[in-house]
C-alpha cells in the first residue's frame, strides 16, 4: 500500500475548493486520482475499510 505525502504541491488545488468525497465540506486537498478530500477523512476511511487480503 502506497501513502500520499499529503504536503506534496501536487495534492493541492489553492484555486479552487471543491467538496470532499467522504464529509462534503469544501477542501483544498486533492486525493491521487484527484477527487478532493480531508486528509483526516482519507484516514479515517483507510481506518474503517482496510484492505483485503492480497489486495494493496
Amino acid at each position: 500500500m502506497a501513502f500520499l505525502d499529503w504536503r506534496s504541491p501536487e495534492h493541492f488545488d489553492h484555486g479552487s475548493d471543491k467538496p470532499c468525497v467522504i464529509c462534503t465540506k469544501p477542501t483544498p486537498l486533492r486525493s491521487d486520482n484527484g477527487k478532493p478530500v480531508h486528509k483526516v477523512c482519507a484516514e479515517a476511511w483507510i481506518d474503517d475499510h482496510p484492505a483485503k487480503e492480497g489486495q494493496q
